[in-house]
């Protein structure tokens, strides 16, 4: 099993914003096949290393993770958050 985990700090950190991206993120959930699990959660803390939201996926093998990267739902998403976002910071671990 793969575990993919992103964090994002949005430009608008307003709590608006902040939901937006969740709910667009939460839309991957049901529409790439690879994807075996989704969890997105928004930061309740609030300090000054916090990240405004977290992403974890979880997928069967390196190759459907790589599958999920090029899927034009998770593209579609990503020019989304693209636009939207200060600063990522991703692991992948087994």
């Amino acid at each position: 099993m793969i575990i993919h985990v992103v964090l994002f700090t949005l430009k608008d950190r307003s709590p608006m914003s902040i939901e937006k991206a969740r709910d667009i993120l939460l839309g991957l959930n049901g529409k790439i096949s690879q994807l075996r699990y989704l969890e997105v959660g928004t930061d309740v803390l609030h300090s000054e290393r916090s990240y405004d939201i977290a992403l974890i996926a979880k997928f069967d093998s390196m190759e459907d993770l790589q599958a999920y990267q090029v899927h034009p739902v998770h593209l579609e998403v990503a020019k989304y958050i693209m636009l939207a976002q200060e600063s990522v910071a991703a692991v992948d671990f087994e």
